[in-house]
């Protein structure tokens, strides 16, 4: 049988099962916008699937243009979105939902006047990568130096910081 795991601040704190309510997890938050990966640290990380919510600002992006080893999916749950995938632009809106096999190169950028709000999931295989793009440069999601590093992608932006769920 597997147990319900401890929870402590809506946030996981070993291994097992649990029910969690979005606006009382964890968000992280940064010029970017906010963000709510669910699990917790060590044993609590999920090991085999990434799953977070976005709250997208106007303009700024999810994420650096990047590609990794496994598949991707993307659900717009609420306002408008611009996707860069292969170097192509692609507006989104909400119920939109992006399937990325693995290595497509691609990010999401918040658009129109108010935040959007994306469901993310993705597989658990490490090894992302950062190449440049001059649509995802210019819209400021690039990196202009292919990079391996997350920590290099991201470099210019804050750290991230806890903080209460965005309302939309």
């Amino acid at each position: 049988m597997v147990p319900e795991a401890k929870l402590d601040d809506s946030v996981p704190q070993g291994e097992g099962w649990f029910v969690v309510n979005a606006r009382e997890a964890r968000w992280l938050h940064n010029e970017l916008g906010a963000y709510c990966a669910f699990e917790g640290k060590g044993d609590a990380k999920f090991e085999q699937i990434g799953i977070n919510l976005n709250v997208l600002l106007p303009g700024m992006p999810m994420a650096m243009y990047h590609e990794e080893p496994g598949q991707e999916g993307f659900l717009v749950l609420r306002g408008e979105c611009l996707l860069v995938v292969e170097g192509e632009e692609r507006p989104l809106q909400t119920w939109d939902f992006v399937h990325c096999p693995p290595r497509t190169k691609h990010v999401i950028l918040g658009a129109g006047e108010s935040p959007a709000l994306v469901l993310a999931v993705g597989a658990r295989k490490g090894g992302a990568s950062y190449p440049v793009d001059e649509t995802a440069v210019r819209l400021g999601a690039g990196v202009s130096a292919e990079v391996a590093s997350p920590k290099e992608a991201y470099a210019k932006f804050s750290p991230l910081e806890e903080g209460p769920a965005p309302e939309l």
